[in-house]
């Protein structure tokens, strides 16, 4: 198993300290990796900074046949690779597959990209060129609740562009991420992309460094406002993919079954440990009951456990500090006043499992509903006017996505005009698209990334003009 940085295209074992990847269902240590030295760290920033000026003129359709060739690899080993993100991260082996097969997709959507030159001429002849130029040397810090999806997301963006990249996933994660940034490294050229192992302490001074050009994060908000305040002396741009507490909306209109089948994913999916999950959900009074039914239902027919095992469809929570977060929140409720559904099967003895859980009867002033809970738990109210739902929500500090149900779209389409969220979804949640922008309002985040936007956003204007002597 592969647990070596990678500095100028060598794997490299890290000096700092050794640090547990532990596997969620069974608490066992998979093995240990190697925290960077600092002095590994201006290391493999300065082999970065000297790769980079050959990178940046390297020809466009060498980039794209690399991209090709590393998502040829990457499928190739989807079995071995799903395997090391259920180990590391918990979630079941099918769901692991599919993290790999939507990098791939994304790679190859992003191979295809086009960074664009504007002309323009002045009534006096001047000529005007405007190109987007790569930036220099990116970090990108990635999180453990997709580990390996979520570095490609950084990472192939910024590459082409044709920055170089340091990533540091996190230390709960890095197996898979190391598998990445080794297939990558037999395609492209040495320090091209690198690859820090640590803790906060590693991707702090990452961050800070003054030879890097970008930081983009995904993560928690209080670490991306770190982030930002780093960036100050530097000047340094950041792409900040922060927390969330996306709401959903029920109108009374709804095909229950097929809705709630729809909101079970879009809440527990990866065991609600994801930024974009619905978090809070409004359902209209006249069938709050029957989509509580409904729930309930679909809760109890989860198979929790270890997803390597065969039939399982629900995971963990990730790590020990997560999991005692989520139960706190249940915790709250209760003594708050709500009621608690949790699916009824006895959880495994060991891991860190948490029965996918209702909270219903719940208040906009809980806990549960007013901070993201990054698990299992989905809080239900109930209301009977959306302008009332609309007015209350908008007033969280969190503005990532949130979602409208109904069978009538142009009502829909006037609910999302209102709402204070990066991504408004119609009959869906969290499904998202590699064209389309995706990035939070408030403290749910800073620019945004996918598309040819989320691409520019590693590079710099510059404007030529062109005067005829």
């Amino acid at each position: 198993m592969n647990t070596s940085m990678y500095i100028n295209g060598q794997a490299i074992l890290g000096n700092g300290n050794a640090l547990d990847v532990n596997n969620p269902a069974t608490l066992e240590v998979i093995t240990q990796v190697y925290s960077s030295a600092f002095e590994q760290l201006e290391e493999c920033v300065a082999k970065a900074k000297q790769a980079f000026t050959i990178w940046k003129n390297l020809a466009d359709p060498k980039i794209v046949e690399a991209f090709h060739a590393i998502a040829e690899d990457i499928l190739s080993q989807k079995e071995e690779l799903a395997r090391l993100i259920t180990l590391e991260q918990g979630k079941p082996l099918f769901l692991a597959q599919v993290e790999v097969e939507l990098t791939v997709q994304w790679i190859n959507y992003v191979a295809g990209l086009n960074i664009p030159v504007e002309h323009y001429q002045e009534a006096n002849g001047k000529k005007i060129t405007v190109y987007n130029r790569p930036l220099g040397v990116v970090a990108s810090i990635t999180p453990w609740n997709w580990p390996f999806m979520i570095a490609a997301w950084h990472l192939f963006p910024a590459l082409k562009a044709k920055n170089c990249v340091i990533n540091k996933p996190s230390e709960f994660t890095p197996l898979s991420t190391i598998k990445l940034i080794e297939i990558i490294n037999q395609h492209l050229p040495a320090g091209v992309c690198s690859l820090i192992l640590g803790d906060g302490k590693i991707g702090h001074a990452l961050t800070q460094h003054p030879d890097i050009q970008k930081v983009t994060f995904t993560g928690s908000t209080g670490t991306g406002q770190k982030i930002l305040e780093n960036s100050v002396s530097t000047l340094k741009s950041v792409v900040l993919e922060l927390g969330g507490n996306d709401i959903g909306i029920v109108l009374e209109d709804v095909d229950i079954d097929q809705v709630c089948r729809k909101v079970f994913m879009s809440a527990f999916l990866n065991a609600g440990q994801t930024c974009a999950c619905l978090k809070r959900l409004y359902v209209h009074e006249k069938i709050y009951d029957q989509v509580i039914r409904k729930l309930t239902e679909m809760i109890n027919s989860q198979v929790l456990g270890n997803g390597l095992e065969e039939g399982t469809t629900f995971g963990p929570v990730q790590n020990k500090l997560q999991f005692e977060k989520v139960q706190a929140f249940i915790t709250d409720a209760l003594e708050h006043g709500a009621t608690v559904i949790r699916s009824h099967q006895l959880l495994p003895e060991k891991g860190y499992f948490i029965a996918p859980t209702l909270v219903v009867n719940a208040r906009d002033e809980m806990e549960v509903v007013q901070k993201e809970q990054f698990g299992p738990v989905l809080p239900i109210l109930s209301f009977s006017h959306v302008d009332e739902v609309i007015k209350t929500t908008n007033q969280s500090e969190f503005g990532l996505g949130a979602s409208v149900w109904t069978k009538n779209l142009q009502k829909a389409e006037k609910i999302a005009e209102q709402i204070e969220a990066g991504t408004v979804w119609i009959n869906s949640h969290a499904d998202l698209s590699p064209e389309a922008a995706f990035g939070g309002w408030k403290l749910s985040g800073l620019g945004y990334s996918f598309g040819l936007g989320g691409l520019l956003q590693y590079t710099h204007k510059q404007s030529v003009h062109i005067t005829a002597a």
